[in-house]
């Protein structure tokens, strides 16, 4: 991520200012002028909080009071600060030094890019609906998020400007980031912009978004006569440090100041390689453990395995795994005929099932009942050994092989037309729903498909941590053949092609929250399968018609859900809740009750 954000005022009367800044129609610049047009103690507020622009504030005092006052849930930053060790010896309980380079294009010798963006476009953001997808976006950065309507409202400030990245198909919002004028922001005497909160969607598949992004940025300030444009990026930021070196930015001497807040902690507090050593499913737990006072204890990090203590109690976990589930429970999972038993017994629908033998008419005679079959292990997790949409004997024959690697006992499966649907069920509750994707790779007209589909997999895998990316096996060849090309085939420029028919995150997949738009029958079959299974903790898998339709059949429970993909829906929060009930404050508790003695009535 470039740049960050922040930035507030001098001494006045302080309360009404803040009250003005909490809201999203607050104004958006502050500052006194010279005489010579350059304004004093200037401060930019970007609803995430405020750009303090150090190079206008003569009294470091005053520089240090104005971080001081920084709102709650916000991230104030001070840019352009010329003697940070003057300054943090003003409040050195209170200020830190931010590890973050600043970089600088030199807009009087950028050359624009000869490439234009494929099966995306860049636009100014237009709407309060804009706003909320940005938002959306940044959450899934973890970067703190800005009132809706505080974008709509600046909509015609100039001295800030917002740029969305487009999908040309669906028109979901695949990226934005933010640029500021100097000029209008403080009167810059050196005619320079600024970029901050680059950020794409970590689900995007199109290559080459937020190049795209700052390229769109820096022509616009280009074209308005600026002379540089900077920003700011962590100095272990090394993909995005490649991006603007590759774009002809280079290191200049400014440095960043924060406010020691819980937002930046992790920035102050220097690295805890306990923690730092989790992956994302485990430490999204821990964080908000810790963000509790609950205790924690990381025991193996690699297996993401924790133990989390509070009031007297003391509990295992291995990511999203407790010992509230019990061996039985977990039994039933890991074995996806006995699942099937259980869940269809309590009601729920599931597909017409088969053991995958030794006749081949009964496979071939299973086929052509069926059209299309599912063949996969009976035991197995994250995708492996699961082939979709096999049509023809000789295909099915080789899956079963393939799934055999991961089981002795492969099932064959009637293929439910629809898409993959995750709803994650905590203390038999619904908390979040997420359509799954398949991979798809989209013709550039230059690349081979073996080429897109690696090109996909390091996107994917810088995505999600190197959780997610497209084995190069013979059921991506075979999905690739079943649309009519070859590996070493050159699609034509737009041509979408499906290369993967499982929806896995860990084979490629991508993930879209729904939560908001579930059908009650879906919500009723996931817990009343949960229930069955007597599993506290769990990630329903079904393959659904549509979100806001009934239709649908079971696939599969898991025990060990991966809790960090369903952000920004609670999961986290409820996982803890489930643990710990007295780390609830009290206030929630009785609203909660409140709530359900609600339902009760109604």
């Amino acid at each position: 991520m470039a740049g960050e954000r922040q930035a507030d005022r001098p001494r006045r009367d302080h309360r009404l200012e803040k009250l003005r800044a909490s809201g999203p129609n607050g104004s958006a610049v502050r500052a006194r002028a010279d005489s010579d047009g350059l304004r004093q103690n200037a401060i930019l507020d970007c609803g995430w909080g405020r750009l303090v622009f150090g190079q206008t504030f003569a009294d470091p005092r005053e520089l240090a009071n104005s971080l001081r006052e920084e709102g709650p849930d916000r991230r104030d930053i001070a840019f352009y600060v010329k003697d940070p060790h003057v300054l943090l010896s003003h409040a050195p309980q209170e200020l830190f030094l931010d590890p973050s380079h600043t970089y600088r294009l030199d807009l009087s010798t950028y050359k624009q890019g000869n490439r234009r963006p494929r099966g995306f476009f860049i636009r100014r953001l237009a709407s309060e609906e804009d706003a909320t997808e940005v938002n959306r976006i940044y959450q899934s950065r973890g970067m703190v998020q800005v009132h809706p309507a505080f974008f709509w409202s600046n909509r015609d400030n100039r001295a800030l400007t917002y740029f969305v990245a487009e999908d040309e198909t669906t028109g979901a919002i695949l990226g934005t980031v933010t640029g500021v004028h100097g000029k209008r922001a403080f009167g810059d005497p050196e005619n320079g912009s600024s970029l901050w909160c680059l950020a794409v969607d970590p689900q995007a598949t199109h290559p080459g978004i937020g190049e795209s992004l700052v390229r769109r940025l820096a022509e616009h300030f280009q074209a308005r006569g600026c002379a540089f444009m900077d920003l700011s990026v962590m100095h272990d930021n090394d993909k995005a440090i490649a991006l603007y070196e590759k774009l002809g930015f280079v290191r200049v001497s400014y440095f960043t100041i924060k406010r020691k807040n819980e937002i930046n902690e992790k920035l102050f507090t220097g690295p805890n390689d306990d923690y730092e050593g989790l992956n994302p499913y485990a430490r999204i737990i821990v964080d908000e453990a810790r963000r509790r006072g609950i205790h924690t204890e990381v025991v193996d990090a690699a297996g993401g395995f924790f133990r989390l203590t509070h009031g007297g109690r003391t509990v295992l976990c291995r990511e999203s795994l407790s010992e509230l589930t019990t061996a039985v429970a977990m039994s039933i999972c890991d074995d996806k005929t006995v699942t099937r038993r259980l869940v269809e017994a309590a009601g729920v629908r599931v597909p017409e099932q088969i053991p995958a033998g030794s006749d081949d008419e009964a496979v071939a005679a299973f086929i052509e009942k069926h059209g299309q079959i599912v063949v996969k292990p009976a035991r197995g997790e994250q995708g492996r050994g699961i082939s979709v949409g096999i049509e023809s004997l000789e295909d099915a024959k080789a899956a079963i092989e393939a799934a055999r690697k991961h089981s002795e006992t492969v099932l064959l499966e009637a293929c439910f037309q629809g898409d993959d649907l995750r709803l994650i069920v905590i203390d038999y509750r619904l908390v979040a729903a997420a359509l799954r994707k398949p991979p798809v790779i989209t013709g550039d007209g230059r690349s081979s498909i073996r080429e897109l589909i690696e090109h996909l997999s390091r996107r994917r895998s810088a995505a999600t941590g190197g959780e997610s990316k497209v084995p190069m096996d013979a059921e991506t060849e075979r999905c690739v053949r079943q649309s009519g090309h070859g590996m070493d085939d050159v699609p034509e420029e737009g041509e979408r092609i499906t290369v993967r028919k499982t929806a896995n995150l860990h084979t490629g997949g991508t993930i879209h929250d729904v939560t908001g738009d579930i059908h009650p029958a879906l919500v009723e079959a996931a817990v009343a399968a949960a229930r069955a299974i007597e599993i506290p903790v769990t990630g329903i898998d079904l393959m659904i018609k549509s979100p806001a339709l009934p239709d649908y059949v079971f696939i599969e429970a898991n025990e060990r859900p991966g809790l960090a993909n369903h952000e920004p829906q609670p999961t986290a929060e409820r996982f803890v809740d489930l643990l710990f009930p007295l780390s609830v404050p009290f206030s929630v508790r009785a609203a909660r009750s409140q709530q359900q003695r609600s339902r009760r009535e109604d």
